[in-house]
Formats: structure tokens, sequence, C-alpha cells
């Protein structure tokens, strides 16, 4: 239940990301928990615990994807923090009187992390 990334680097799987964050950008702005579980009180922590359960039974029975691989559910959380976090560049590139790329990234909402997948811990 913390909100230390020390704490999502206790399985070594996660270590690669953790020492990644610990280069990246964001190490100072932002925490695990910022950009992987919703901003509103209630679902993040039905997230962490959603996550907390599948990540316990997949390391304690090691039947996990290595490399470790995100969701898609977890995908559109962080996707969504990124928007939240960065909405005045998303507003300017997708917004109301943005350029003719806006209205077509406006069409097919093209994500964040298609193009800034390393941002965050360096993959």
């Amino acid at each position: 239940m913390t909100n230390d990334p020390a704490a999502c680097a206790n399985c070594h799987i996660m270590r690669e990301q953790f020492d990644g964050w610990i280069k990246s950008s964001h190490r100072s702005v932002a925490v695990c928990n910022d950009c992987h579980t919703p901003h509103d009180l209630i679902p993040k922590y039905v997230t962490k615990a959603s996550n907390g359960y599948h990540h316990s039974r997949g390391f304690t029975t090691g039947d996990f994807h290595e490399p470790i691989q995100i969701t898609a559910r977890n995908r559109e959380i962080t996707e969504n923090a990124c928007r939240y976090c960065h909405e005045d560049l998303v507003l300017a590139i997708e917004g109301p009187g943005a350029t003719a790329r806006g209205a077509h990234a406006r069409a097919q909402r093209i994500a964040c992390i298609r193009c800034h997948a390393s941002v965050g811990h360096l993959e």
C-alpha cells in the first residue's frame, strides 16, 4: 500500500524498470503509482489491490511472462496518467484549434506511450 518505488522493486522482475526509473527524467516528478494507478482514491486502491493480487500470485507460482508485460487495462491507466500530467501539451496537439495533424491525432487518439514508452523507466 506504499508509494515508495523501492517496494515495486522488491520483485526481481521489476529491478530493470526501477533502475531505469532512477535514471529517467520522471524520477524527480513521479513515482510508480503516479503513472501506473489512477489518480482518484478509490480506483487507485482498487488497482493496487488487483495488481498486488495478480503480481503476488504470478511471482509465487512462477506463472508470469518474462520479460514482464503491461496488461491492456494497465496500459490505459498509464496512458491516462500521461494525459493527466501533460494536459496542456495534449490539448495543444489534440485540442480544439490544433493543426490538421492534431485533428488527425484526435480522430485516431494516438497513444503517448506508443512513441514515449521509455520515458518513465528507460525500457
